[in-house]
């Protein structure tokens, strides 16, 4: 999910993530995720697979 995170955040600056949580170990990996920071190659095949 970090990752996933990550990658929406570095695809669009217009991009606006309010991931929901049920517990706080889901909480801090959302944290996590928007401090993950993505190759311009991860971003190119992560677009890739999404389609």
């Amino acid at each position: 999910m970090a990752v996933a995170l990550a990658w929406l955040l570095q695809r669009s600056p217009n991009v606006l993530l309010i991931p929901g949580t049920s517990s706080v170990a889901h909480l801090r990996e959302n944290i996590v995720g928007a401090g993950v920071l993505l190759s311009e190659r991860d971003v190119t095949e992560l677009d890739g697979i999404a389609g």
